[in-house]
């Protein structure tokens, strides 16, 4: 009878999706995603930072769910650069990064029924969404073969009532129905280059942050 090799030490743990994952050997292109949340989801997830697990952030206090698939990107950080970028673009003061890995919304024709999961999709645009003084960009992206929208290479291909859906919840979805000031606003949507730059920036804020 054959002796079964021992396992390695990398096959017997499960890699931390913001640190152990990588974004890609052909990122910013192309980039790795943790999905979190899908858009049948009334329970808000998020990974946890500290054991890598998925876990409930709280449930959806309103009816505003998002309407794609939304994760992040692993080994990326919303830090100095990032700040940076933002406040050239928008000649703005004071703002930081928020300190977190880039979130991103994936673009799919696919039901995808639950979040936990790693995908590929190409980055075609975001959203420079300010959270009070923090950087919070949205960067948006298609499912790598997606029969619908994988061929999308810009933001500008997408349809306008899709980000409008996406743009309301964004705006939305902290916010009370009462409450007539809201602390998020989205002060521009760009395109796929700045996406890609965006990215670039924040794996070196992930580099600076965390030395590796």
């Amino acid at each position: 009878m054959t002796q079964s090799k021992p396992l390695q030490n990398d096959m017997l743990f499960r890699s931390h999706p913001w640190h152990g994952l990588s974004l890609g050997e052909k990122a910013p292109d192309i980039v790795n995603c943790y999905i979190e949340m899908v858009p049948t989801d009334t329970v808000k997830y998020e990974l946890d930072k500290a054991t890598g697990l998925l876990k409930v952030d709280r449930p959806q206090q309103y009816s505003s769910l998002c309407p794609t698939l939304y994760g992040l990107l692993p080994k990326t950080y919303a830090g100095e650069l990032v700040a940076q970028h933002c406040m050239q673009k928008t000649g703005l003061k004071n703002i930081a990064g928020d300190g977190d890995p880039l979130d991103i919304c994936v673009l799919t024709e696919k039901s995808i029924p639950r979040g936990d999961i790693m995908l590929s999709a190409i980055p075609i645009g975001g959203f420079r969404l300010l959270d009070r003084n923090e950087a919070d960009d949205k960067i948006i992206g298609v499912l790598v073969g997606d029969f619908v929208f994988g061929e999308m290479k810009d933001i500008t291909e997408c349809p306008s009532s899709l980000l409008e859906r996406l743009r309301h919840y964004f705006l939305t979805y902290k916010d009370a129905p009462e409450n007539h000031q809201s602390r998020v606003q989205i002060t521009h949507t760009y395109n796929a280059e700045e996406a890609r730059q965006i990215i670039r920036l924040s794996q070196k804020d992930y580099q600076n942050k965390f030395n590796f």
